[in-house]
């Protein structure tokens, strides 16, 4: 092996870390945020309120799309990605309502 790819497997190794540390924080985050989803979605259900708020909805989005594009993510991709979780956050909030 090569100086240079000596050199640039220990680069591989440390983005690879890197990633590796960024996947287990967006793991806890979306576990948080679910528990706290899951808290609204039990008020929610006690409250007989809809599981879904639009107007709550489109104000994230839009938000997250800000946020997408003033830190260099796609905001397509940071839209997506919300619509999913925010999808799946209903679907919970409607098994809490049954």
């Amino acid at each position: 092996m090569t100086d240079e790819t000596t050199r640039a497997a220990a680069l591989l190794a440390e983005h690879r870390e890197s990633i590796d540390r960024l996947d287990a924080v967006m793991i806890y985050t979306l576990a948080e945020r679910f528990a706290q989803t899951k808290a609204v979605g039990k008020l929610k259900a006690e409250h007989a309120l809809p599981p879904s708020d639009p107007t709550r909805e489109q104000t994230q989005i839009a938000r997250l799309e800000k946020l997408a594009h003033e830190s260099g993510l796609d905001p397509e991709f940071a839209k997506k990605f919300l619509n999913f979780v925010i999808s799946e956050v209903i679907r919970h909030h409607e098994q809490l309502q049954k």
